[in-house]
């Protein structure tokens, strides 16, 4: 398809508790407001993108025995806050990070159908799992879930509320449902018709060869970090050609990696704008708890711009508590060594060089034609983008980049329909009940 007709889809990612958002910048507001959460809703809608969307933590995570640093600030309860968005928005879609491990389907499927009425169409499920029993203290259950289970059980979850929003009839008849499988046995009648998408949206978020083979299964979105060129089209066409034992189309699933950005009036500009924001992300400070993250030792004692450890990583570390470590640590600090040693960095280099680089840096018209050529090479249908800032990060692109998109033909001028669904192009689903 060519590059004038090929249409990309956007949307918009609240920045929150991660290294690439800048704290200390004065513009940077609170993550609890609700001003912050209206603002960048509003800015993505004024720039008629496909969705807004939240992350959501289920325990604040530790370091060494404390809260992390990038955690204390909390962050509010996802559909509670995209219910409040959907009085105060009229096309954007509203999607919610909510976790199928540590949830039931009857409760989460009737809160995803009131948001859906609610916004007239509107609600996305970003479907996220689980296995880690730090996590998992906080319930019930605890961390019982063995790590080859969250993704049965995952699928069972989407499978069982698409259930249940198929126990009402199109024309609003409520139906009994019973649904009897190896991680849910429930029966009754669901309280809420049938969502005006049909089914809410579902995203997921993994890249592990189960988590494609789940996308490819169920999925009407993937979330990836897939950023590069080179990397998202091999994520594309791996997920892609998953599809057909389905019974799916190419275009019944959008692939969005999640990429960052920094626009200046040039392209040099902005490059010496890029390497600022990236010192602020990686103050020394954070470039030694990105440090600990991979050897899982404690490190307080090293120079941030010293060289690297001369001690090996202990791979069984729980010094970190609630964020995933690389699955190879000692194959991980060897590269890093290299790289040290090769270019002569310090730790703080070496996690600036290794770690979160922007993924789009330049002019807004040099940044609109990398936006397209992603789309037209099949590395992407489009992108979720994650500014720096709360809530202003998404003004530039929205002002400077989007007219350049629309321009091009890339990017739609107005909303043509009023569901999420209709945003992406996507069918509603046949009902079956």
């Amino acid at each position: 398809m060519s590059t004038a007709t090929r249409q990309m889809h956007l949307a918009a990612h609240f920045p929150g508790v991660n290294s690439t958002t800048v704290w200390a910048d004065p513009r940077s507001k609170s993550q609890i407001d609700f001003s912050s959460f209206e603002h960048l809703a509003r800015t993505a809608e004024r720039g008629r993108f496909d969705f807004f969307f939240l992350a959501e933590g289920l325990r604040l995570r530790e370091h060494n025995g404390r809260i992390h640093d990038l955690d204390v600030v909390g962050r509010p309860e996802s559909l509670t806050v995209l219910a409040a968005l959907a009085a105060v928005t009229d096309r954007l879609g509203l999607a919610a990070t909510v976790n199928a491990t540590f949830n039931e389907p009857y409760e989460l499927a009737r809160r995803l159908a009131t948001l859906d009425h609610l916004s007239e169409g509107r609600a996305a499920w970003n479907v996220v799992t689980s296995f880690d029993a730090f996590t998992g203290e906080n319930f019930r259950r605890g961390g019982y879930l063995d790590r080859a289970d969250r993704y049965t059980r995952a699928a069972e979850f989407v499978a069982t509320a698409r259930e249940l929003w198929d126990s009402w009839t199109p024309d609003g008849t409520p139906r009994p449902f019973t649904h009897r499988g190896q991680h849910f046995a429930i029966e009754g009648e669901f309280t809420v018709p049938r969502p005006p998408q049909g089914h809410p949206v579902v995203i997921q978020a993994g890249d592990s060869p189960d988590g494609r083979e789940f996308a490819a299964s169920t999925a009407d979105i993937v979330f990836t970090r897939h950023g590069t060129l080179e990397s998202g089209r091999e994520f594309y066409a791996d997920v892609k050609a998953r599809l057909a034992k389905y019974g799916r189309e190419p275009d019944e699933l959008k692939i969005m990696p999640g990429v960052t950005f920094v626009l200046g009036d040039s392209d040099a500009e902005a490059q010496e704008r890029a390497a600022e924001i990236r010192l602020q992300q990686v103050s020394p400070q954070n470039a030694l708890l990105a440090l600990e993250q991979i050897w899982g030792r404690d490190l307080s004692a090293y120079d941030p711009d010293g060289p690297l450890p001369d001690i090996d990583p202990d791979p069984g570390s729980s010094l970190v508590q609630g964020r995933v470590r690389p699955g190879d640590v000692l194959a991980v600090a060897a590269r890093w060594r290299a790289l040290s040693k090769e270019k002569g960095l310090s730790i703080r280099q070496t996690v600036i060089e290794t770690t979160g680089r922007q993924s789009f840096i330049g002019s807004p018209r040099t940044v609109a034609e990398q936006l397209t050529e992603f789309v037209a090479a099949d590395a992407a249908d489009g992108f979720i983008l994650v500014p720096h800032l709360t809530p202003g990060g998404l003004d530039d692109f929205v002002d400077r980049v989007v007219p350049l998109l629309q321009e091009r033909g890339v990017f739609r001028s107005e909303y043509t329909g009023p569901t999420l669904r209709s945003h992406l192009g996507l069918a509603e689903p046949v009902w079956k009940g």
